[in-house]
């Protein structure tokens, strides 16, 4: 079974967390046991599985990229969005959890998120489950 999720993202870079939206699509699956596959079909986002306590983590993880990957560098892509592409790849745009007992297997302090890096913009997360 496979749901399709939009996200509206309003800034050029920003984490929207959607923990909740991937917790409903299982829900709705009557999926068990098994796998739960979040994807996000763009070259300029991504996502990742991280602390959803303290907001301010979500600030220092963007602030980590920037000073890692700069908006101005030595980039000769055309379009002009080189920063967004390389952190997406830092980031990884797939992210595979287990189900189990008819829900999301995460940690405490885990939350699922969108990264967008070339925002704002309107964007797909497509979730994919398999099991019984």
């Amino acid at each position: 079974m496979m749901t399709e999720l939009e996200v509206e993202t309003h800034q050029k870079s920003e984490m929207i967390e959607i923990t909740d939206a991937v917790r409903s699509a299982v829900g709705r699956s009557g999926i068990r046991e098994g796998s739960c596959l979040v994807w996000v079909p763009h070259t300029t986002a991504g996502l990742t599985v991280n602390e959803n306590a303290d907001p301010s983590v979500r600030r220092d993880l963007l602030k980590a990229l920037e000073r890692l990957v700069p908006e101005s560098g030595d980039y000769r892509h055309s379009e002009g969005n080189s920063p967004g592409h390389i952190k997406s790849t830092l980031c990884g745009h797939g992210e595979t959890l287990i189900v189990e007992g008819g829900g999301l297997v995460l940690g405490t302090w885990q939350g699922i998120y969108f990264m967008e890096f070339d925002g704002p913009r309107r964007r797909r997360v497509l979730v994919k489950l398999t099991g019984r």
